[in-house]
């Protein structure tokens, strides 16, 4: 278990963690992609709605 650790500790140290600019970058792109998948999604899931509600034959 230690050797493992000791691998981990050791791989850790080879990354290269993306510096200040970069990060507010990456982390905008996400929150957008997100935001937009999200919004996406609840657009189309409403629109489902709208339609089977006003089916006559499906409501009792």
């Amino acid at each position: 278990m230690f050797k493992f650790f000791k691998d981990v500790s050791r791989e850790m140290r080879k990354v290269t963690w993306p510096k200040g600019p970069e990060l507010v970058s990456y982390t905008i792109t996400v929150v957008a992609t997100v935001a937009f998948v999200a919004i996406f999604f609840a657009v189309v899931d409403l629109g489902i709605s709208q339609i089977l509600n006003n089916m006559p034959f499906l409501n009792n």
